[in-house]
């Protein structure tokens, strides 16, 4: 099946790009026009199962608040003229929400879910540190055909320049104490209960950790939590990291390998070997850290690194 993004390139090519030339001449160069936002086509991950919800062609023409006062209600009537005579098939009426003439604020601000000052493009620290990282993504995704303007792609500019350097600090610091928590300190203990549900809870929980601090990172921001881990294994060239979390995902919860030993905070159970694919991943988490000198050296244990990380917050 073809990509719906390159659908769209052509669905916009052969019809809406006439559309907007012949009937809105006057504000050609006012109208950016894309694919961006919510749902699997906008990440370029749409296939077959895709078909069954929020599937069809079309594209996003975003313009400002006062163009859509102007003449935005016009454009809307006649777009929505175009796709039911050339594109009838799974065009739902959600979709329809997610596509169309929309406004650059209400875009924005509908999926970060804060009023977006889109006109100054600017967002306070705290605004940056409560944002959701799937939110950012979903913000961010996509193609831009068109922005004569600038304005849409002004504010996208300002989230793909990433977190400021203290946010980023602290988001990483806190993925930080969320694995080792998590993977190199609870999993043993409910392990060592027999508590496989608890345990099977902090393996969920490294693996989420483990991935969201390969983005920060890479400073990237990763997408909804289904696709967060293709959009890893296309982030991860090399196939290390990923290969680890799968392995994580994949192996089995033992009890047996846990009969025999008494529990103890500072001697690691390697015969179970989710135990040493923590400490694997941790050591690539290190690794990271290290070539961008958040770090001076490493210990394993990721908790260590939350202060170093921290204490170089920029003031």
């Amino acid at each position: 099946m073809a990509n719906v993004i390159e659908k769209n390139r052509r669905f916009y090519d052969k019809y809406v790009a006439d559309l907007i030339h012949t009937g809105f001449s006057e504000y050609e160069d006012r109208i950016a026009v894309g694919i961006a936002g919510e749902g699997s086509d906008c990440f370029g991950y749409d296939d077959e199962i895709s078909r069954d919800h929020d599937f069809g062609t079309g594209v996003c023409l975003w313009v400002t608040d006062d163009d859509m006062r102007r003449f935005g209600h016009d454009l809307s009537v006649a777009y929505n003229e175009l796709v039911d005579s050339v594109e009838r098939s799974y065009f739902t009426e959600r979709l329809r929400e997610r596509r169309g003439v929309m406004t650059i604020h209400d875009f924005y601000s509908n999926i970060l879910n804060i009023d977006c000052d889109t006109d100054h493009c600017r967002m306070s620290e705290d605004t940056w540190y409560h944002l959701d990282h799937s939110c950012l993504k979903t913000a961010t995704n996509g193609v831009i055909f068109r922005d004569d303007l600038g304005a849409f792609t002004a504010f996208r500019q300002l989230l793909l320049d990433y977190y400021p350097d203290r946010i980023w600090r602290i988001r990483i610091a806190e993925q930080l104490h969320e694995y080792a928590a998590s993977l190199q300190v609870n999993y043993a203990r409910c392990m060592s209960r027999g508590d496989v549900v608890a345990a099977e809870l902090c393996r969920s929980q490294g693996i989420r950790s483990a991935m969201e601090l390969y983005f920060l990172l890479k400073r990237e921001y990763p997408p909804y939590y289904k696709w967060t881990f293709r959009a890893l294994t296309e982030l991860d060239r090399g196939g290390a990291f990923s290969d680890k979390i799968r392995e994580m995902a994949k192996a089995d919860i033992d009890l047996a390998e846990w009969e025999k030993t008494k529990y103890h905070p500072n001697r690691l159970n390697y015969n179970d070997r989710i135990v040493s694919l923590a400490e694997e991943i941790a050591s690539g988490i290190e690794g990271m850290m290290l070539e961008r000198r958040l770090i001076r050296e490493r210990t394993r244990y990721l908790e260590v690194h939350v202060n170093e990380v921290l204490e170089k917050c920029a003031k």
